[in-house]
């Protein structure tokens, strides 16, 4: 029951935080500014990327429950918050401000806190830290998409 219990908590705060990065890159991918740049050849088809991130929050969620079930302590909490303001800051510098370099900067930092989890926690939760493992690959990927959008435009 306490599973469930976080799970569905942290299932509402990580789809908000989709929401909200949503909201705040304002029909980023539709705008005439991003459908102008050089986007890297395997940039997935748009439809993809909502697919990947529900995805990613789904087990996000699941790995964050387990995690503050095994280990509830600050730097948890801390490393949690850090990670929410970077991911949906990320939409509003990129889509709004169109500052590519420093979104870059945020996507790398973001990539290296969810490695961060990736590695110092595996030894608490073991297999399931495989619930973390799409976060980290699909920002790797973005990373990617970032950097050829920042070289090539």
């Amino acid at each position: 029951m306490r599973l469930f219990k976080n799970t569905l908590l942290f299932l509402v705060i990580n789809f908000g935080a989709l929401a909200l990065g949503s909201w705040l890159m304002n029909n980023g991918p539709m705008t005439t500014w991003y459908q102008n740049l050089n986007q890297a050849p395997w940039t997935p088809p748009g439809w993809m990327f909502g697919v990947a991130w529900s995805m990613i929050m789904f087990c996000f969620s699941i790995y964050m429950a387990y995690l503050f079930m095994s280990s509830p302590s600050t730097k948890v909490k801390i490393l949690f918050v850090l990670q929410f303001i970077l991911n949906i800051s990320w939409n509003y510098i990129f889509f709004n401000l169109h500052l590519v370099a420093f979104g870059f900067i945020i996507l790398l930092g973001l990539t290296s806190l969810i490695a961060f989890f990736l590695w110092n926690f595996k030894t608490t939760l073991k297999l399931k830290s495989l619930f973390i493992l799409p976060y980290f690959i699909w920002l790797c990927i973005a990373c990617s998409l970032n950097l050829y959008i920042l070289l090539y435009n």
